[in-house]
């Protein structure tokens, strides 16, 4: 397959995503010029954010009196005091709470990626916490039995992979079916709201961790997400979102003056939200990504990898705001636990033009051009449904140039920019 077939047979995704979409309109998937704030006027802004919850404990609480809610969080859902929201509503002695709802990696958040988790009893609160992650992803009528409103605070981190934006909307899908209310306490996305990348999920290709045609790299807030979901793909629950004070699309998460909370095991720092989807997406492919490690999804390479070819090979392709250099590190859990393994350490030099998703197919394709790409048979399901569609596995397969691939997603994303403008609320 050359380029030329290559692109032309993107052209059933591309139609399939533009129409669950919109018509593509003409513009960049790229930030465009001039949008991020110099950096003097993003450190003179710090520390004025005010998160949804704490707008929500401060005032919006009170139109909630006479009224049973239910707290969708983990321990990311805490107030810019660093107060959990859970623990903040149990104080305040006039907000009805009946339950909690958990999402993946437990509402503590200590549970490791994918493991079930079970329904269990808050030792603080003593209320009884029901798993979004377990026997079920939806709430059930017996779980939302007595409750009006489903409260949603948990911190996402900008990323479609990643599963607390499918919780929320399984959350708004029940709350559709059984006639409650959902309110969306909102939080900063870490890695802004400017830039998109990568794919726009093929809806063949739909599963928890990519509900909807949208790319890996969205620039949306929990709280937009959810008035796309609710409004254009159609869940259609009453919805009110809870507005943060202070937030713009350019600021990441080191602007916003908050401190990081751990989402999950290995999302440690605010830092790794900016490689997540640099890495999170090519351990199919034969690149390991550090999991296992002190600094997960900052490692990519593998066994018997050539750590200066690997470095020079991405060198060559001149990604903005990034530089690669060589390493050696050692997992202490999983596949490859006490093995050594050799590659390249990621370090982001200018966020604001690092282009995480570009970078997972260059490092594929690096370790192609090494003879270490490689998906194990009976694999090719979950690469597939890590990037929302075949056409990124095929055309590596192929032999396909990065800059091919890359240019594959722009209709989707260039049609994506223009839908998403209507559901923005900063």
């Amino acid at each position: 397959m050359d380029r030329a077939e290559f692109l032309a047979g993107s052209a059933a995704v591309l139609a399939s995503a533009a129409a669950a979409l919109a018509a593509p309109a003409a513009g960049l998937a790229a930030p465009a010029a001039g949008l991020a704030a110099p950096a003097a006027v993003r450190a003179a802004r710090k520390s004025r954010v005010v998160l949804g919850d704490d707008v929500f404990v401060r005032s919006s609480w009170q139109t909630l009196r006479g009224r049973t809610i239910g707290i969708v969080t983990n321990q990311s859902g805490v107030l810019s005091t660093g107060e959990p929201l859970i623990d903040a509503v149990h104080r305040n002695g006039q907000i009805n709470v009946k339950a909690l709802f958990g999402p993946e990696h437990g509402i503590r958040g200590v549970v490791e990626a994918g493991a079930t988790v079970g329904s269990s009893m808050d030792e603080k609160t003593g209320l009884p916490v029901h798993s979004l992650y377990g026997s079920t992803r939806h709430p059930t009528a017996q779980m939302l039995d007595g409750i009006d409103v489903l409260v949603f605070d948990i911190q996402d981190v900008g990323a479609r992979p990643y599963t607390y934006v499918s919780t929320m909307a399984y959350v708004m899908e029940a709350a559709a079916q059984y006639g409650k209310e959902v309110w969306i306490l909102d939080r900063p996305n870490p890695v802004g709201g400017i830039a998109l990348d990568g794919p726009v999920l093929d809806p063949k290709f739909k599963s928890f961790i990519g509900l909807y045609p949208i790319p890996e790299r969205h620039g949306m807030t929990v709280g937009e997400l959810a008035e796309l979901f609710n409004d254009h793909f159609k869940i259609g629950c009453e919805l009110k979102v809870v507005m943060m004070e202070g937030w713009s699309r350019d600021m990441l998460w080191a602007d916003t003056g908050l401190t990081w909370v751990p989402t999950s095991p290995n999302m440690p720092y605010a830092r790794t939200t900016l490689v997540y989807l640099a890495t999170g997406l090519v351990d199919e492919g034969g690149v390991n990504n550090g999991i296992g490690t002190t600094r997960p999804f900052e490692y990519a390479g593998g066994y018997g990898y050539d750590p200066a070819a690997f470095r020079d090979a991405l060198a060559t392709r001149k990604i903005p705001g990034v530089e690669f250099e060589p390493v050696d590190w050692v997992p202490a859990k999983g596949f490859w636990a006490g093995k050594t393994l050799r590659g390249v350490t990621i370090n982001v030099t200018d966020p604001h033009t690092f282009p995480s998703v570009r970078t997972a197919i260059e490092f594929l394709a690096a370790a192609r051009a090494q003879g270490k790409y490689h998906v194990a048979p009976g694999h090719e399901k979950i690469i597939d449904r890590d990037w929302g569609t075949d056409k990124v596995r095929v055309a590596l397969d192929d032999g396909i140039s990065p800059d091919a691939i890359i240019t594959s997603w722009q209709p989707g994303l260039r049609a994506f920019r223009t839908l998403r403008t209507k559901y923005l609320l900063y």
